[in-house]
C-alpha cells in the first residue's frame, strides 16, 4: 500500500505506541494513542506530506503502525488516503 501522508490513520485509529524512542519496544515504554482525531505525538508535518518521526529505528518493524495495510497490492494507493483527497477536493 502507497500511503499517501493524510495522516488520517495517526489522528484516528487507537493503537499502542512507543512513548520514548530512545527506550523502543519496552514493557514500560508502550502507550495507547487513543484516535479521536488527535495526531499521534510522532507525527510530523503537514495534510499531504505528513510522516512519522520513529519511521528509521530499527524497531519500528515491529510496531502495529508498520504492519498496517490493505486487502490491495503493495503498489496500490491507500484507500483512506484517496477518499480524504476527494473529500478535500469537494
Amino acid at each position: 500500500m502507497k500511503c499517501l501522508r493524510c495522516g488520517y490513520c495517526c489522528k484516528n485509529y487507537a493503537v499502542i505506541i512507543v512513548d520514548d524512542p530512545e527506550k523502543g519496544i519496552a514493557e514500560d515504554n508502550l502507550i495507547l494513542h487513543e484516535g479521536n482525531g488527535t495526531p499521534c505525538k510522532h507525527l510530523r508535518g503537514e495534510e499531504g506530506s505528513y510522516s512519522c518521526a520513529l519511521h528509521d529505528y530499527p524497531w519500528y518493524k515491529d510496531t502495529p503502525c508498520f504492519a498496517f495495510t490493505q486487502v490491495e497490492q503493495k503498489d496500490s494507493l491507500c484507500r483512506i488516503g484517496v477518499y480524504m483527497q476527494k473529500i478535500k477536493e469537494k
